[in-house]
């Protein structure tokens, strides 16, 4: 984990202040296991749908921490009053036609939604992105999830595609898969933006 931290343009751990408060962040770490049980546990089942294994599960915990070890993922954790508020994901492979490609996965706990801890998650994983050469970042939810669509479309993704009966909810229903795109290249980050109209004052 050091080693990769040190290819990093942002420091970790790192306070940022938001309209509910300040929160902490920081990648995750093994550590983070019964945290992230917990706050996944938390969350509406809807949020849960559009990801690849079930986080609330030390089992599915366990194999996103090995997924981190790997390099394949890398995770920031805003944490405030020693718990999980949310977190953002970028998950990667080297396969020769994907490999400038990745996953976004950004879900925050339902008491900091609409305080800007979404999108400055969204920040840091675009970054993160950019440090380690990625040119696509895709993310996915069902068509229902309008809030989250919303939310990314304000972030300048657009659709890709939509995949009939993809999804598979916890009571067995099958539902449609909605996958957006954004160039990194064009992602504005707004921490850099405020930072350069600071400087300028």
């Amino acid at each position: 984990m050091t080693d990769r931290v040190k290819t990093f343009s942002r420091k970790y751990p790192r306070d940022i202040s938001l309209a509910r408060g300040s929160v902490t962040l920081r990648l995750m770490e093994p550590s983070d296991r019964e945290a992230m049980v917990a706050f996944a546990r938390s969350l509406p089942p809807d949020d849960l749908l559009f990801l690849r294994i079930d986080i609330a599960t030390p089992e599915g915990v366990d194999e996103w921490l090995r997924n981190i070890e790997g390099g394949r993922t890398i995770t920031v954790v805003a944490e405030a009053d020693g718990a999980i508020a949310g977190y953002a994901s970028v998950h990667h492979n080297e396969v020769l036609w994907t490999r400038h490609v990745g996953e976004i996965r950004v879900i925050v706990a339902p008491e900091y939604r609409r305080h800007g801890l979404g999108r400055r998650l969204t920040d840091e994983v675009f970054a993160i992105a950019r440090d380690i050469g990625l040119r696509k970042i895709t993310a996915q939810m069902t068509p229902d999830q309008k809030g989250a669509r919303v939310t990314f479309e304000r972030l300048g993704f657009r659709p890709e595609a939509l995949l009939a009966d993809f999804v598979v909810d916890r009571e067995g229903k099958t539902r449609d898969l909605l996958i957006m795109s954004h160039d990194v290249a064009g992602f504005t980050d707004v921490e850099y933006l405020s930072a350069r109209t600071a400087a300028r004052r």
